[in-house]
């Protein structure tokens, strides 16, 4: 079921600063800022030879990210997401082995353009897991 990894999103307070420091000191290939208002973020990719980095950083302050921040100042990594096939198989099968789905169980459509849910940290060993469909 799960395929590759597609990204490892990193909460930062510092958006520019970020994105300078992965261009600038480890020569990574940065995007431009993209706001997401669906989702109160503001996102940059990097992109690696083989996944990418999400940087997020807070759109407002009702976003996820700003409470993530609030708890943790300095940033830190956010989630992790993998690829499957079928996102709706995928949800199923999470479902009926037990794992949580968070929200109302119904893909949203992701920064990628591409349905995503999201699992409980709890039942991944502490980890914020996002499923992308490809």
């Amino acid at each position: 079921m799960i395929g590759r990894l597609n990204h490892v999103a990193i909460a930062v307070p510092d958006l520019a600063a970020a994105s300078a420091m992965y261009r600038d000191v480890l020569g990574a290939e940065v995007s431009e800022a993209v706001e997401l208002p669906a989702h109160g973020v503001s996102v940059v990719f990097v992109a690696l030879p083989n996944t990418k980095i999400e940087l997020l950083h807070p759109l407002g302050e009702k976003s996820p990210i700003a409470a993530f921040l609030a708890r943790n100042p300095s940033g830190g990594m956010h989630h992790v997401c993998y690829e499957v096939e079928d996102i709706l198989a995928a949800r199923d099968h999470l479902k009926a082995t037990g794992a949580r789905v968070l929200g109302d169980g119904e893909p949203k459509i992701g920064a990628h353009d591409k349905p995503v849910l999201f699992l409980h940290p709890k039942d991944f060993a502490g980890t914020l897991v996002e499923i992308e469909q490809v």
